[in-house]
């Protein structure tokens, strides 16, 4: 169905807004794709934190004019699904390679982070980059290796007096 302008209006201020808040963006060619595996992907984006749109490329353009995506533009040809990260950085990224290893039509198209355009042999690396819980958990291991060993090493110096006391008694 055609969009009126005011109806494209809308449409570019909603994916601006999702745009301006985004940690990631991976835009994807879906030729060939069915209803019900976009639907699929529909519904595994909303699982994972990541707002996923089809809009044609001028209004996409137009929706990341002025936020760190901007450099995606250039690359934006061909019907495309956009999927915003928008809890963890890598959750885009991991919902199109994860959908495109069993859907050979979905096929990565542009990748934009940190503000650059990356190429799409990229795509599994950021797909790989941990979520905020992981990132935490990674943190904390760290964290705790350092006091566990201090604890260890505090045990055996205790342990080792206890023997010389008794020694010495």
């Amino acid at each position: 169905m055609a969009l009126n302008l005011d109806g494209k209006k809308v449409v570019v201020d909603e994916v601006a807004q999702y745009a301006a808040k985004a940690l990631s963006v991976v835009a994807a060619e879906y030729r060939g794709l069915t209803v019900t595996e976009i639907e699929e992907l529909r519904k595994t984006a909303r699982e994972t934190g990541v707002y996923l749109r089809v809009i044609k490329n001028s209004l996409a353009k137009r929706a990341v004019a002025g936020t760190e995506f901007e450099c995606i533009q250039e690359g934006l040809s061909g019907p495309l699904i956009f999927a915003f990260s928008m809890e963890a950085p890598g959750a885009a990224a991991r919902l199109i390679n994860d959908f495109a290893k069993t859907n050979d039509k979905l096929i990565a198209k542009v990748i934009g982070f940190d503000g650059k355009s990356h190429d799409v042999s990229e795509l599994a690396r950021l797909a790989s980059l941990p979520t905020r819980d992981e990132g935490i958990s990674l943190i904390m291991a760290v964290m705790k290796a350092p006091v566990g060993k201090l604890a260890r090493t505090l045990a055996a110096l205790r342990d080792q007096m206890q023997e010389s006391e008794t020694e010495a008694a």
